[in-house]
């Protein structure tokens, strides 16, 4: 063989097998996403021919697909829509658009997934219809309807988790809106409902829960204890002074309690009364002898500045980096730069409550098939530890005695103990306060961390509190799980 015919066959052979890696990589690496994608006409054409799957919660089907007389076959049913529509989203194949659930497992859903390859290859020989695979998502039917009941005509959002699974128990944004609406095959009526949804304030197309970031009030106190205490130079019986104003480092502002007095009557606290009373002056000390990066880096350990994947996206809750003290010292009473989802202040509560190990939240427990059988389930997982058991026991005990008889008594449970914490976060000027509430029960066993956030003051402007309207709504999720 020459030298010229061997540097021929040497570059048809690479040529072959670069044609042989690209057709493999299309074929197997990104078949999914290229069935999933918007601009192929083709799959969505088919997936019309496919019954859609069910939305499953507690073994009762939220979203279901019926026949239909038009060209798309089949329409999507939303069951108590208002209740569950920001976790399920619309699918409307009209106008080629769907949110929440319907969106993120759409492969499953529509059966147009790699993994519903063999399935469709047994139906055809079989003659039977196919038809798409169902979600099965882990929310407890009846804390969502505690939850979403709870709120009446208030906004806001609440998230319950299971602590040592991670696994979202109730996730409610209100107020919500009728998926039904969304899922009409008349795209001009599908439009106009949508564009009418949009232009509300609050919008009820944006899931609150995971979306909607909100300084944390004092429910972030529970963060700066557990930081104080997994130094190991802080206990709960650590003395602060207790003065009733403290005019910020480096600045003429001045802060003070909720109440405009000190913090119980002596010239010092404890850091256990200050979380019990909920004291703002001697948590704003404490983050200031923390100091910002001590602080950044334990609410990092409990999921701040990142986004999670439920499989929804979340928006990343923020405590900055590299904070002057003045700005330290407001984010101890969950103030100045902090911003949290209600998801977050939930995970917060599930990490003490587990110990200190966090876990990664998620709302589907599995995928099922056709024949009930599993086809995938969706594994808990750990995000990593934020503290040790001792800290999370530490902070635990001044969170029950806030309950107990301190500032979250709105959270009482007969013959249980709650763990919690409440939060009245200010916003700018006179706008309404920002109320929150998180916890978890029973203390000693927990079986669910909730937290519960009530924007535009509850409708009462800055009259209202955590403990009246946030922690009410958290106690009857509570006892929905509990099956008090």
């Amino acid at each position: 063989m020459t030298k010229e015919l061997r540097r021929l066959t040497v570059v048809i052979l690479f040529m072959f097998l670069a044609l042989f890696a690209a057709t493999s990589w299309i074929q197997v690496v990104q078949a999914d996403s290229l069935a999933q994608s918007e601009r192929n006409t083709r799959s969505l054409l088919d997936s019309y021919e496919i019954q859609r799957g069910s939305i499953i919660v507690d073994g009762t089907p939220i979203a279901t697909s019926v026949p239909s007389e038009d060209e798309f076959q089949y329409q999507r049913v939303y069951t108590d829509s208002a209740m569950w529509s920001d976790v399920t989203g619309f699918f409307n194949p009209a106008l080629q658009s769907s949110t929440g659930i319907e969106r993120a497992l759409n492969a499953d859903l529509s059966g147009t997934g790699a993994g519903a390859f063999f399935s469709e290859i047994e139906r055809i020989v079989s003659g039977q219809s196919q038809t798409g695979f169902s979600v099965e998502l882990t929310l407890d039917a009846a804390a969502q309807r505690a939850a979403y009941e709870a709120f009446g005509d208030m906004q806001g959002a609440a998230v319950a988790v299971e602590p040592s699974t991670g696994r979202i128990l109730a996730m409610v944004s209100t107020p919500g809106y009728d998926a039904n609406q969304l899922a009409v095959h008349n795209a001009s009526e599908a439009d106009a409902a949508y564009n009418a949804l949009d232009a509300l304030k609050p919008n009820p197309l944006i899931n609150a829960s995971i979306r909607q970031t909100s300084p944390p009030g004092s429910t972030f106190k529970i963060l700066i204890a557990a930081t104080a205490y997994a130094t190991g130079k802080w206990t709960p019986d650590s003395i602060l002074p207790n003065p009733a104003r403290y005019t910020l480092p480096g600045s003429s502002a001045q802060v003070s309690n909720a109440w405009g007095g000190t913090c119980g009557s002596g010239p010092t606290v404890t850091i256990a009364e200050a979380i019990k009373l909920s004291c703002n002056i001697p948590m704003a000390e404490l983050a200031v002898e923390l100091g910002s990066q001590t602080i950044f880096e334990m609410a990092e350990k409990f999921g701040f500045n990142q986004e999670f994947e439920t499989p929804l996206t979340t928006a990343a809750s923020s405590y900055p980096r590299a904070l002057d003290d003045a700005q330290t010292a407001l984010t101890g009473f969950g103030q100045g730069q902090v911003t949290a989802t209600a998801l977050q202040i939930a995970m917060i509560s599930a990490g003490l409550a587990n110990d200190g190990m966090v876990m990664k939240p998620h709302l589907v427990d599995a995928v099922i098939g056709n024949d009930l059988s599993t086809v995938r389930e969706y594994a808990d997982e750990e995000f990593g530890r934020a503290t040790e058991t001792e800290v999370a026991d530490a902070v635990t005990a001044s969170m029950v005695a806030s309950v107990a008889d301190g500032a979250a008594q709105g959270a009482r449970i007969d013959g249980i103990d709650v763990a919690g914490k409440t939060g009245t976060a200010e916003n700018d000027g006179d706008e309404p306060y920002t109320l929150w509430f998180t916890g978890f029960a029973p203390a000693d066993d927990p079986q669910v961390a909730v937290a519960v956030v009530v924007q535009d003051g509850g409708g009462l402007g800055q009259s209202g509190s955590g403990d009246t309207l946030a922690a009410p709504i958290a106690k009857k999720i509570i006892e929905a799980v509990l099956n008090k």
